[in-house]
């Protein structure tokens, strides 16, 4: 049992020193077997910590030349969450996720976690959601506790104004781009709630089709991206913003851990 072979056996499977010992011991030094042991080892421990919740963790973010990339891990302290192998992780998962179908990179991202992070950690870690934006202008933004990560793609305008908009979605987490991108039943329940409220305070009907409008603008102003105040000046909204950069948005996503 050589001091080389643990050290090779420790860096395929993220183990640690004692465990690939113990494994090497039982596989009678027999490399291979001693990987398939350390792998099932981290299998079963996946399975009992699964039912753990994962609170914590952090989002990595990967840009490409025409594409950014976030993805979330979580884990179930804070003491993980600022791991140096743990945040390696899913910088590797966000770096992935550039080239990768959702699809292909959960399932290489779940086996990583249950056959190396899980076994070499002792914690239940589960991936998160991994999201991806194209461009050739895009501004992200990483919250300082990798905790709330943002991207906004523009069709015309510059990398400052979409990097400014990135910390805007951040700040103020807009669910739909504009008032048409809302979906009608939405609307329609919103009204319903308006309507209530008014007849509530006893307020005629011709009065609450006048009042009504208003109050549409105003839930526009909170969810919609065009429609909210600039966070880096309440005097404008994001759409005069927009105009007078001479700017456009093409696309936005947002993780919160």
């Amino acid at each position: 049992m050589s001091l080389e072979v643990i050290k090779k056996i420790r860096t395929l499977t993220g183990a640690g020193i004692v465990d690939v010992q113990k494994a090497l011991q039982e596989a009678n030094d027999d490399e291979e077997l001693a990987i398939q042991i350390l792998r099932e080892q981290g299998q079963k421990m996946a399975a009992k910590r699964e039912d753990r919740t994962t609170h914590e963790g952090v989002i990595a973010i990967a840009k490409g030349s025409q594409a950014v990339a976030m993805v979330s891990l979580t884990c179930e302290t804070d003491f993980v969450a600022l791991n140096v192998d743990f945040i390696q992780v899913a910088q590797d998962f966000a770096i992935l996720a550039l080239t990768t179908d959702a699809t292909t990179l959960k399932a290489q991202a779940d086996d990583k976690i249950k056959n190396e992070l899980i076994l070499k950690i002792g914690e239940n870690i589960q991936f998160g959601t991994a999201k991806k934006i194209e461009g050739s202008i895009i501004g992200s933004y990483l919250h300082s506790n990798k905790k709330i990560a943002s991207a906004v793609a523009l069709s015309s305008g510059s990398m400052a104004v979409a990097t400014d908009l990135a910390l805007h979605v951040a700040a103020f987490r807009p669910d739909y781009l504009q008032p048409s991108d809302v979906p009608a039943e939405l609307i329609a329940t919103e009204q319903v709630i308006y309507r209530k409220q008014l007849e509530a305070e006893n307020k005629p009907a011709e009065m609450i089709e006048k009042i009504l409008p208003g109050k549409l603008d105003k839930y526009y102003s909170e969810v919609c991206f065009l429609k909210q105040k600039f966070v880096k000046d309440d005097t404008m909204t994001i759409e005069a913003y927009l105009k007078q950069n001479n700017a456009e948005i093409a696309s936005f996503i947002y993780i919160k851990i």
